[in-house]
C-alpha cells in the first residue's frame, strides 16, 4: 500500500510539473494572487477618462494620519512588479499600485496619446477616483518622471516623490548602454521575439530575480503580441527622452533617489545632473544593482523608502474614502 501511495504521489508531482510548463496560463493568475495576498494587496479596477484601470490597493492606511502611498511602474511593465516591495509598507500605510492607462491590464487606446501629460492628467483622475486628496508617490524610470511632473504642476496633491531606480529623462554624463543603442537606432525595450526579449532581461537587470515561469512566459507573450503598439508608444516617448531635465527643478517636495550603480539604462552618473537640479534631494546609489531595484532588492530598496518616508515627509490626515 505504501508503495501504491508514493507510487500515486510521484505521478501527481510529474504531472504538475508538466503541466506548470505546458500550460503555464493556468498557473499565472494563481501566482499573482498568492504574492499579493502576502503583501496585503487586493486587485481592483476603476474607470477614468474612457479607460478600464486594474489596480492593486491595501486598502484604507492604519490609523496614525499617515498619507497613501502610490506606486507607478515604467514603460511597458506593470503593477505586480511591486508587490514584493510593497510588502512592508501595507503594515504602515494604504499602499495603491495601477497598471497605469496603456499598460499591463489597463486598457490602451491606440488613438489616444501616452505622454507624460496624458499620464499626469490621467493620475490626477486616479487619485479623485480613489478619494485620495494628497499622496506620496514613488516611481520607478517613467513611473518615476511622472512622480515628478504631477508633483510640480499639483504641488498640493503630492507629499513626497522618490525615485525608485533612476528616473527618465535625464541627460547622464557617461551615455549608458540603451543611450548607445538608441543612438544607433534601436528600440532596446520593445521586444517583438524571444531573443529581444531575453536582450531586454539582460539591459533591465543586473541580479536577476527569480521569476515562475508562468509569469515569465506570460510577460514575454504579452511583450510580442503587443510589439507594434509598444513600437508606437515607444517613439512617442522619446520625444520627450530629456524631459525631466527641463522640468525638475524647483520641485519642493522631499524626494529621494534609489539608483542602481549597475544600471545599463540609465547610467549611474546621471546622480551628478540629478543632485545639480535637485540639490536638497537624498541620493543613494546602490551596489551590485540595475535598473529595477523594487524586483532585484525589494526588501532593502523598501527598508530605505520607509527611512524616507519616516524622516523627511510630512504625515497628513487619515484617509479613508471608500474605493469605487
Amino acid at each position: 500500500m505504501k508503495r501504491i501511495v508514493l507510487f500515486t504521489a510521484a505521478a501527481l508531482v510529474l504531472a504538475t510539473t508538466a503541466l506548470y510548463y505546458a500550460a503555464p496560463a493556468l498557473f499565472q493568475q494563481p501566482l499573482l494572487q498568492l504574492n499579493r495576498q502576502l503583501s496585503g494587496l487586493a486587485a481592483h479596477t476603476t474607470r477614468i477618462n474612457g479607460h478600464e484601470v486594474h489596480y492593486l490597493d491595501s486598502s484604507a492606511a492604519p490609523a496614525g494620519g499617515r498619507l497613501p502611498v502610490i506606486l507607478l511602474h515604467g514603460i511597458f511593465a506593470e503593477k505586480d512588479h511591486w508587490a514584493d516591495f510593497a510588502r512592508p509598507l501595507t503594515a504602515t500605510h494604504r499602499v495603491v499600485v495601477p497598471d497605469l492607462p496603456g499598460f499591463g491590464e489597463s486598457t490602451r487606446d491606440e488613438a489616444l496619446p501616452y505622454d507624460y501629460a496624458a499620464h499626469v492628467a490621467r493620475l490626477v483622475a486616479l487619485m479623485d477616483a480613489w478619494g485620495i486628496e494628497k499622496a506620496h508617490l514613488a516611481g520607478n524610470s517613467m513611473g518615476g518622471t511622472i512622480a515628478a511632473l504631477l508633483a510640480r504642476e499639483h504641488p498640493e496633491r503630492v507629499a513626497s516623490v522618490a525615485f525608485i531606480g533612476a528616473p527618465h529623462g535625464l541627460r547622464s554624463p557617461r551615455p549608458s548602454r540603451m543611450d548607445q543603442l538608441i543612438d544607433a537606432g534601436q528600440r532596446p525595450l520593445v521586444a517583438p521575439d524571444a531573443a529581444a526579449f531575453e536582450a531586454m532581461m539582460a539591459l533591465v537587470f543586473e541580479k536577476r530575480p527569480f521569476l515562475p515561469y508562468p509569469i515569465l512566459h506570460a510577460t514575454e507573450q504579452a511583450a510580442a503580441r503587443n510589439a507594434a503598439s509598444n513600437t508606437r508608444l515607444w517613439d512617442a516617448q522619446l520625444k520627450d527622452r530629456y524631459l525631466l531635465g527641463q522640468r525638475l527643478a524647483g520641485l519642493q517636495q522631499p524626494a529621494l533617489a534609489l539608483w542602481g550603480e549597475q544600471d545599463r539604462v540609465f547610467d549611474i552618473s546621471g546622480t551628478q545632473a540629478l543632485a545639480a537640479l535637485l540639490p536638497q534631494a537624498r541620493i543613494e546609489p546602490l551596489p551590485g544593482i540595475g535598473h529595477l531595484p523594487m524586483m532585484e532588492a525589494p526588501a532593502d530598496t523598501a527598508q530605505r523608502y520607509l527611512a524616507f518616508l519616516q524622516q523627511t515627509a510630512p504625515q497628513g490626515p487619515d484617509q479613508r474614502a471608500a474605493r469605487p
